[in-house]
């Protein structure tokens, strides 16, 4: 049986989004600064950031409340979305490692491309030839950050496209499973493959912090992660994906300012000129989602109307 929805409340959504992209920000900036500047190990640090929220999680609701936790309507749907947040973790702290922050997050801007790419195969609701042509702009966007022939290919690129097509599926997922399971369900279930699978792997070239501040930091990214996961996960229950899509460029400007204040970079021209170009897209990509909804009920409207 699916779970009621709440009042539709457009505002707190997108209000609710813009929170969780600050989080994330604060969560992208941390694991950056654990690869590059403690340098530890990927794999320790993705796994520290899932078993902290975990245990962040038991802590607060107590060792009582994991059975409900785990009292879902969808089983193999959460434990899938599960294994894309864990891929969609690893491969972007390995792009940290090597990458900006903001070029990452503008790679990320493609998520909103793909979710309608597979919408059509996953929710039967195919895209139309000006919607392609706004996909295929986009990824022209990103073209002109990765520079390909012009500038060295960097490898790390490969990640962080890898994990934003994690990512986009996810987000559907996200969508389909807020009307079958509550949010603190879905929430709990986005650790169990990042705590479970990637504890062995740590332990392989696992590195001690010697200093109390980098556990801090590292038990950090669980409240980060946590706390800016469930907001996620609530603004999806006040407004469609569709509504929410777009406010994820508002994360470029967050992760840039977590890269200048902790890191001192700032984004070249190329990656704001691809930025503008994908952001642009993204925005069209909205409008022509809207028409499409807009005249889908005036359809419907119009054929009620005639019913006798």
């Amino acid at each position: 049986m699916a779970l009621k929805p709440p009042a539709p409340d457009a505002m707190k959504g997108i209000g609710l989004m813009c929170l969780a992209l600050a989080f994330f920000s604060c969560l992208d900036t941390t694991a950056k600064y654990m690869g590059t500047v403690v340098e530890l190990p990927v794999t320790q640090v993705v796994w520290l950031r899932f078993v902290s929220q975990f245990f962040l999680i038991v802590l607060i609701t107590g060792i009582v409340a994991i059975p409900r936790l785990l009292r879902t309507q969808r089983f193999g749907h959460q434990l899938l979305r599960s294994s894309l947040m864990l891929g969609s973790t690893l491969m972007n702290f390995m792009a940290l490692k090597h990458l900006r922050l903001d070029q990452t997050q503008t790679v990320y801007f493609l998520a909103p491309f793909v979710v309608a790419l597979l919408s059509g195969p996953f929710l039967g609701e195919w895209v139309g030839w000006r919607r392609m042509i706004a996909i295929l702009v986009g990824f022209c966007g990103i073209l002109v950050v990765v520079r390909p022939g012009s500038v060295p290919f960097e490898p790390a690129l490969l990640f962080a496209f890898g994990s934003m097509l994690c990512y986009a599926t996810f987000m559907l997922l996200t969508r389909y499973l807020a009307a079958f399971d509550a949010p603190e369900v879905t929430l709990f279930y986005s650790l169990i493959a990042g705590t479970f699978i990637m504890g062995p792997i740590a332990m392989v070239d696992w590195v001690w912090p010697h200093h109390w501040s980098t556990w801090l930091l590292l038990l950090s990214m669980g409240f980060w992660g946590g706390l800016g996961h469930y907001i996620f996960i609530i603004a999806y229950r006040y407004a469609p994906a569709s509504t929410l899509a777009p406010f994820i460029y508002l994360g470029l400007i967050t992760h840039t300012a977590g890269g200048y204040l902790v890191f001192g970079q700032v984004p070249d021209q190329w990656t704001l000129i691809g930025a503008s170009i994908v952001i642009a897209s993204g925005v069209y990509l909205l409008y022509r989602e809207r028409v499409t909804i807009e005249a889908r009920k005036r359809a419907e409207a119009a054929k009620t109307a005639t019913t006798p």
